[in-house]
């Protein structure tokens, strides 16, 4: 295999928030390690599709074909739009996560639509989907998939936690990696700013005038699945369990959200279970790291773990999960390894990805 040494991809991201299709053009370069470029960025709206996209789990086998395969014309019209605007002519490969529909790793299913052909019928690009499937049909959880990107792109840092929809972390100690879904973290925030009439909690604001309620906040910390060993990982459907205790309590929804925030920070502070004798960090990407008042009360609980709280540039912030999504894809056109089982618990390593081209 004739490996290069510049690379240039796209990623594409539609998170379970369904706050927009991300869309991020980078360089990657390998020379001794990996370093990276985004280049271009753009993210999409699929408020058109959100209801769709919400009600999806619920549909017919046949429907869902039609779903994702309308889903991914979307998605390769939305690509092929953005090569265009921004004169993209250098281009190796486009891996796109698509939006995931459910995923019972326990049952050896998942399921992103978004369908590869169709996406390639519009761009007429190399196309990289399906990012999951062989892992779990190797045993493994088929999720967190981003270590791979944590621990070859953020070397530096030692913990690497993604708050979006769902929050997960990589945990490193040299080369190896292991990385698990911690909790429901903005699909619960999200939830409860919509009583408010609004998308989400803008920095926190509302979560910052309301009271912690320790009833509600050990009744959130008592859930079965905090007790599961790593690595696990989480189905969308999990924050019914966590909406359905907190719709129990007759308090302010400033007050449940301040206490959701207290339980997603006792929960990544509990899923570091090793005091730090000297100052490690952490860094904090995703929708959640511009929740201002959920990364202070973050910075709290790992204070007493000395744990630094580190916050990127909203580059990286947005990005991250869309670049590492076109890192894999770079990594499977190199045929190397793009999904670790130390993170999901397969059986072996693995380069996923269904790949289109022609």
């Amino acid at each position: 295999m004739n490996l290069k040494e510049d690379y240039y991809a796209i990623g594409i991201m539609s998170g379970s928030s369904l706050d927009g299709l991300d869309i991020v053009y980078c360089k990657f370069q390998k020379k001794k390690r990996w370093s990276f470029e985004i280049l271009e960025q753009d993210v999409v709206s699929i408020k058109d599709w959100e209801t769709k996209l919400k009600n999806s789990r619920d549909l017919s086998p046949s429907n869902l074909n039609i779903l994702d395969k309308a889903f991914g014309v979307f998605i390769g019209k939305s690509v092929q739009n953005f090569i265009q605007e921004k004169n993209i002519t250098q281009l190796d490969i486009i891996a796109s996560h698509g939006h995931t529909v459910y995923h019972f790793p326990e049952k050896g299913i998942t399921k992103q639509i978004g369908f590869g052909e169709e996406i390639f019928k519009q761009t007429k690009k190399a196309i990289l989907t399906n990012l999951r499937q062989k892992d779990i049909d190797l045993g493994g959880n088929g999720a967190p998939i981003v270590p791979i990107g944590d621990l070859h792109l953020f070397s530096e840092y030692k913990y690497c936690l993604n708050i979006g929809g769902i929050a997960n972390i990589s945990i490193k100690d040299v080369e190896n990696i292991i990385a698990f879904d911690i909790c429901t973290a903005n699909q619960v925030l999200n939830y409860l700013a919509n009583k408010k009439a609004l998308s989400y909690d803008n920095k926190g604001n509302l979560a910052r005038q309301g009271k912690l309620n320790i009833a509600l906040l050990n009744k959130l910390n008592k859930i079965d699945f905090y007790k599961q060993a790593a690595p696990k990982s989480l189905d969308n459907s999990f924050r019914e369990i966590a909406i359905g205790f907190i719709d129990e309590f007759e308090i302010s929804i400033e007050d449940k959200l301040c206490t959701y925030c207290h339980h997603i920070a006792f929960q990544i502070k509990s899923a570091i279970q090793v005091k730090e004798k000297t100052p490690k960090n952490i860094l904090i990407t995703g929708g959640g790291a511009l929740n201002n008042f959920l990364v202070e009360t973050i910075s709290i609980y790992l204070k007493e773990k000395n744990i630094e709280v580190v916050i990127p540039s909203k580059e990286i912030i947005d990005n991250k999960e869309a670049l590492i999504m076109a890192f894999m894809g770079v990594l499977y056109l190199r045929n190397e390894i793009n999904c670790l089982a130390s993170a999901t618990g397969a059986k072996q390593d693995s380069i996923c990805g269904e790949y289109y081209f022609g």
